[in-house]
C-alpha cells in the first residue's frame, strides 16, 4: 500500500507537477533536486508505503523519506523528488493510480515527467516528448520538443499519461536522450531547459556540474543498499532455490 502524506496544506490548484524517478541516466533525480534548490522549494510531504524498501534517506544529520514532495506557490511548481524506486514491478501500477489520483485531488493543472531516453548517440539527437493530447504535441516545436510518433512507454510516467490521456489533462512525458552507461550532469540540463520553456522560468543551470554529482552519488549508494535490504525479504519469499 502507498500513501502520499502531506505534513503541510498547500494550495495547488493550477499548478504543474514534475516528477521523475530514478532511470536511466538519473535524469528525473538530478533535475528536480536541482530545480528544488534554486527555485526555493519548500518540503511539504512524502510517501510511504510496504512498496519501498526499508531505506532512509540522511540530510544535514535529519532522517527524510527518500520519496518526497516539495512546493513552490511562488512559481505554481510542485516536484516529486525520489531517491529510491519502488521495489516491485506490481507496485509500479499502484503508484501510478496513488499519484493521479493525488493531482485530481489537488486540482493540478499539469504534469511534466522526466526520463532518460537510451540511444547510441547522445550528442546527435534532438529531445523528445510524448503527451497526453494532440493539441499538446502541436507545441512540441515551439518547446523544442520532438514527437516519439509511433512506440512504447513503460513506467510509471507512462501509465500516468495514459490516466491523464482517458480523462482529458496535461500530461507531457520529456525524453532526454542517453548513453545508457554514462551518467551525465548536461542530460539534466537538457531537460531543465525543456522545463524552463515550458512554464516560462528562467532556472540557472551554471552550478549544475557540481550538485548534480552530488545527488548522483547519493542516488547510487541509496539503490545499492536497497538492492542490498530487498536480497534477504526475496529470499524468504521465494525460499530455496532449485538452482542452488
Amino acid at each position: 500500500m502507498i500513501e502520499i502524506k502531506l505534513f503541510k496544506k498547500v494550495d495547488m490548484a493550477g499548478c504543474t507537477l514534475i516528477e521523475g524517478f530514478p532511470g536511466i541516466g538519473l535524469v528525473g533525480p538530478m533535475s528536480i533536486s536541482y530545480m528544488a534548490s534554486k527555485l526555493g522549494m519548500e518540503y511539504i510531504g512524502y510517501l510511504q508505503g510496504t512498496v519501498f524498501p526499508p531505506i532512509v534517506s540522511i540530510h544535514g544529520d535529519v532522517p527524510m523519506p527518500p520519496c518526497r514532495i516539495y512546493h513552490s506557490r511562488k512559481y505554481k511548481v510542485a516536484a516529486l523528488f525520489a531517491e529510491s524506486n519502488v521495489v516491485s514491478e506490481n507496485a509500479i501500477y499502484e503508484m501510478a493510480e496513488r499519484l493521479h489520483e493525488f493531482v485530481v485531488s489537488n486540482k493540478v493543472a499539469q504534469i511534466l515527467s522526466l526520463s532518460g531516453l537510451p540511444v547510441e548517440n547522445p550528442s546527435d539527437q534532438g529531445l523528445f516528448a510524448l503527451a497526453s493530447k494532440k493539441e499538446l504535441v502541436a507545441k512540441f516545436g515551439a518547446f523544442g520538443l520532438k514527437s516519439i510518433g509511433e512506440g512504447v512507454a513503460a513506467g510509471v510516467s507512462a501509465l500516468m499519461l495514459m490516466y491523464a490521456s482517458m480523462e482529458g489533462m496535461d500530461d507531457i512525458n520529456i525524453l532526454v536522450p542517453v548513453n545508457p552507461q554514462v551518467i551525465d550532469p548536461r542530460y539534466a540540463e537538457v531537460a531543465i531547459s525543456a522545463i524552463n520553456r515550458i512554464l516560462g522560468l528562467a532556472i540557472d543551470t551554471s552550478e549544475l556540474d557540481k550538485e548534480a554529482a552530488v545527488v548522483e552519488e547519493r542516488i547510487k549508494s541509496i539503490l545499492k543498499r536497497s538492492r542490498e535490504a530487498k536480497e534477504p525479504y526475496e529470499k524468504k519469499e521465494a525460499g530455496p532455490s532449485m538452482y542452488a
